[in-house]
């Protein structure tokens, strides 16, 4: 059994959760997957990701995925997760359950507990400090101060108990090492990667047509960025960033693939003087990410930097390395500032001033003309899905003999 709390609707259940299993799926694992979707997710995307499922024998059991009223709705959520995972455990009697972050693994826990199975503890990041360190859960609230230390002391249950434990980053495995809770289960190290199928280097002609598509200027140096902004993503000095770049490159356009509203983004562009024609906003499909990325020329990825972030990857950046787009980021997240400099695949700012910023800026000519299939080619022994695949079957291999 396979739970997820995020949707398969979401591009997170598209891009980092469907691919796995159907490629698991192929090496003969059989799979019943809990995940809990959002409405307007699912009635747009639902029928497409059944058939999906369909064709690949997964078994998909979607949940609704509710926010309303706070808390109390995560309770009920929970609590419709785990009557159904121990009815299909009733009738399936799996071996093992495959929990992606902390909702599922109370789950998961519990099957072990009361039914002996095998519990796979994909942590995908340190979950609780999470919460609070993107100000989710305000810990001067006296209520969200006690589901604080609830989940902490489930936390350290799910890294005592696990069977075998799935980390980001290299950074987290070492954090949790230190743990008094951590009782020698095996670990293994898995990124957020990337199907290396989907996320292609663009020819000459495709990046035209990508320009063209979007009503760029061929001239246009194309300066992207991929994903939500706001909370964890620096949004304000992206935007810092692309002036200084904007200074140095008059024709340079900030190429925005996002689902937020462009209203937002433009009112903080214009604080900026930034105007409107040299900003471009775009919604995509997961079909659609690599057709409008294949314009870009450079990309940004600014986070925010906290403890909980040594558990971090980015989706974005195994996603642009498998297209050749080298980045400009920060420091102090996960195994970025290694992985981007083992790969040579782009500059980690120090810090956000604007003298770091400007250094940068001169080195962007250097980074815009790094051979796109020579990074690539660096970038598929940490982000292909394939290897991500062939590491998941070796620790499942692991727990079930």
């Amino acid at each position: 059994m396979y739970i997820s709390y995020d949707g398969m609707t979401d591009p997170l259940g598209q891009s980092q959760v469907l691919p796995y299993i159907i490629g698991l799926s192929k090496e003969g694992y059989s799979f019943s997957l809990i995940s809990c979707e959002k409405k307007e997710r699912f009635e747009k995307e639902g029928k497409k990701i059944g058939a999906l499922c369909e064709k690949h024998g997964i078994d998909w059991y979607p949940l609704p995925f509710t926010t309303k009223p706070p808390l109390i709705s995560k309770l009920l959520d929970k609590r419709r997760i785990k009557k159904l995972a121990i009815s299909l455990y009733k009738e399936k009697k799996f071996s093992m359950v495959h929990c992606r972050s902390y909702v599922a693994a109370e789950i998961g826990l519990m099957l072990k507990k009361r039914f002996g199975t095998k519990f796979f503890f994909d942590m995908r990041g340190f979950w609780v400090d999470e919460r609070v360190d993107g100000g989710i859960w305000n810990l001067n609230n006296p209520l969200y101060r006690l589901v604080y230390k609830a989940y902490k002391r489930k936390e350290g249950d799910y890294i005592r108990y696990a069977d075998y434990i799935v980390s980001l980053t290299e950074n987290a495995v070492a954090e949790i090492r230190s743990w008094s809770s951590y009782q020698g289960a095996p670990f293994t190290v898995i990124p957020c990667s990337a199907d290396f199928s989907h996320f292609v280097v663009p020819d000459q002609r495709t990046k035209a047509e990508a320009k063209e598509n979007l009503d760029l200027s061929q001239a246009a140096p194309v300066i992207s960025y991929l994903g939500s902004v706001g909370t964890w993503y620096l949004l304000d000095e992206m935007l810092r960033f692309f002036v200084l770049i904007a200074e140095r490159y008059p024709l340079a356009v900030f190429l925005i693939i996002t689902a937020e509203k462009p209203s937002w983004i433009l009112q903080k562009a214009e604080a900026l003087a930034i105007s409107a024609d040299r900003i471009k906003i775009v919604s995509a499909s997961r079909e659609q990410v690599p057709v409008f990325l294949g314009a870009s020329d450079l990309s940004l990825s600014f986070i925010k930097t906290s403890y909980s972030k040594k558990a971090s990857s980015p989706t974005k950046l195994g996603e642009l390395f498998a297209m050749g787009i080298p980045v400009v980021t920060n420091g102090d997240v996960g195994d970025v500032e290694k992985i981007v400099n083992d790969l040579q695949a782009g500059r980690v700012l120090a810090d956000f001033s604007e003298l770091e910023m400007r250094l940068a800026v001169d080195r962007l000519e250097e980074l815009m003309t790094i051979d796109p299939e020579a990074l690539r080619t660096r970038a598929k022994t940490y982000y292909d899905l394939k290897n991500a695949i062939r590491k998941y079957c070796d620790a499942y291999e692991k727990v079930l003999s």
